[in-house]
């Protein structure tokens, strides 16, 4: 079984049917320039209103999550693009963050130029001044610019279409449409907080047609066979295949293409999932749970997923045996969510920490009023935010919740499940930073301490760093020593230093890593007994 330690950046890959995007995959493990030709065949130009046309006839949408459809997007491009007089951007988004995803990794290690295929007719079609593909993963980086080199496209100026990838770390936010626009000009991956449509200003203010990977190479497959051949594929009004990952409870991690319409359950069973489930993820960490029953019945479709509660999404799907508690598993890729904020506005920064930290109060029997106090928080962070991460953050507890009221029961009028939590659902212990040297995720060697002879309740530590901090019933941080991950570092020392009793200390952590790698970045103080000494880094405005 798969388990919380992540999946490898190319799983194994499967096909039911015949393969369409896979198609070359049982004879290399990646189809460079010359052997993409001889699978697919050559690809001729099509103008704007042809492409949109083929589009709406195979009914693509995008395959990242959202679900729009592609022809609407391709339109409203090139209207404000004629009516600004401004060439636009075509944007390839391949910064697939989540731990359980891996079909847009696989088709950008693999398939490099199906992806750009797709990507170079909407810049054709566009007349587009530039391609831009987003990548978070150091595999994915040199397959694109590879495949980019063999096509003869860079960033030399006076080129008809300037192309480059733009690399950024493994963050679940970075994936976010605006946060890959943000970096592309030059900024922080992260969302901006203001919402503006690409297809009016994006990459540099100019329109931008932005879609994942998967999109680019269906639409580059649909070119090839034409519309009426694509449609053989698949449900009449979800035609073609769908790329899934599956995860969890399985035998082992595939990416698999499938058509649309395959019963659930028989994707489950080629996985090697186990023949009896308490549920289903489906569409990623941002996607909807459904029960053992109604999973059964389900198939891979996003109206009949969505029809009974669950989601495509960004094709995620893992199963959970029942050897493992399903509310336990939840907390922990809510806790692994509210670490993925942006920090930027507060449905994320605190809702998030608070969320994740209220599903722990109904697991450890804080009985109905601990339920209803979840509720409500997960209630108040949604439609607030910068992005849609709290949105789906807050969907994903809610979700389970609903599809597993034995267990809730169990937990909040009795004396829980009985089950423990055996992380089967895949988190990333470690992110890869943008220049690939490690990234700013697991632990920072550090500690977060509270002097309890200063401490004065002030609770200011609880507002920077909520994920880390918690106020007890009497005002006063519920714990006296915490580990400090390294994307909580500087918020850390910006609580050491504006704690207005000097309270605060940050210490070396005897759990932290060792060794080199693990060295802290930060200045830090060898551990004190409390009450001796005052903290780390001073008191002065940071």
């Amino acid at each position: 079984m798969t388990g919380g330690a992540g999946l490898p950046d190319v799983p194994e890959v499967r096909v039911v049917g015949l393969p369409h995007l896979t198609s070359g995959f049982d004879l290399v493990e990646r189809l460079d320039l010359g052997t993409h030709l001889k699978v697919h065949g050559p690809l001729a130009p099509i103008g704007g209103e042809r492409l949109a046309a083929l589009a709406e006839r195979i009914a693509l949408r995008g395959r990242g999550g959202a679900g729009f459809p592609f022809a609407r997007k391709l339109r409203a491009v090139a209207d404000s693009a004629i009516r600004r007089g401004v060439r636009p951007v075509v944007v390839v988004n391949g910064s697939e963050d989540e731990p359980a995803c891996r079909k847009d990794t696989v088709l950008l290690n693999r398939a490099p130029h199906l992806v750009l295929d797709g990507a170079l007719l909407a810049a054709e079609a566009l007349g587009a001044r530039a391609l831009v593909v987003g990548v978070t993963r150091e595999s994915t980086q040199r397959s694109m610019e590879h495949a980019l080199a063999e096509r003869g496209l860079s960033q030399r100026r006076g080129a008809p279409l300037r192309a480059r990838v733009q690399r950024n770390p493994v963050r679940m936010v970075t994936g976010e449409s605006s946060a890959l626009i943000r970096s592309a000009d030059g900024g922080p991956p992260k969302p901006p907080g203001r919402k503006v449509r690409a297809s009016e200003a994006g990459v540099g203010g100019a329109p931008t047609l932005l879609s994942n990977a998967e999109t680019f190479a269906q639409l580059a497959v649909a070119a090839r066979t034409g519309a009426d051949r694509y449609r053989a594929t698949g449900l009449p009004d979800e035609p073609g295949t769908v790329l899934l990952t599956l995860s969890g409870a399985v035998a082992r991690p595939l990416v698999l293409e499938v058509p649309s319409g395959v019963p659930l359950s028989y994707v489950l069973q080629l996985a090697g999932a186990p023949p009896l489930l308490q549920g289903v993820l489906t569409g990623g960490y941002h996607g909807r749970w459904l029960d053992a029953p109604t999973a059964h019945e389900a198939v891979v479709a996003r109206a009949a997923l969505d029809a009974v509660g669950g989601a495509l999404g960004a094709g995620a799907v893992l199963p959970l045996g029942r050897d493992t508690c399903p509310l336990g598993e939840a907390l922990l890729v809510a806790r692994w969510l509210a670490g993925e904020s942006a920090g930027q506005c507060g449905p994320c920064h605190r809702g998030l920490p608070a969320a994740a930290r209220g599903l722990e109060d109904v697991l450890q029997g804080g009985g109905p009023t601990a339920l209803e106090a979840l509720r409500q928080v997960t209630r108040a962070v949604k439609r607030r935010g910068a992005c849609q991460h709290p949105d789906g953050s807050a969907a994903f507890i809610e979700s389970a919740l609903t599809a597993f009221t034995d267990d809730l029961a169990a937990h909040v009028l009795g004396g829980g499940c009985g089950r423990p939590v055996r992380a089967v659902l895949p988190l990333q212990a470690v992110r890869e930073g943008a220049s690939g040297s490690g990234g700013d995720a697991g632990p920072s060697g550090q500690r977060l301490a509270v002097d309890w002879t200063l401490c004065q309740g002030h609770g200011l530590c609880a507002d920077i760093v909520p994920e880390l901090i918690r106020l007890g019933p009497d005002g006063y941080p519920s714990t006296a020593e915490v580990s400090v991950p390294r994307h909580a570092q500087s918020r850390a020392v910006r609580a050491v230093r504006r704690c207005p009793a000097l309270a605060l200390r940050l210490e070396e952590d005897p759990a932290g890593p060792t060794g080199a790698a693990g060295r802290s970045v930060l200045p830090v103080l060898p551990a004190r007994p409390p009450g001796r000494g005052r903290h780390a880094l001073g008191g002065g405005p940071d």
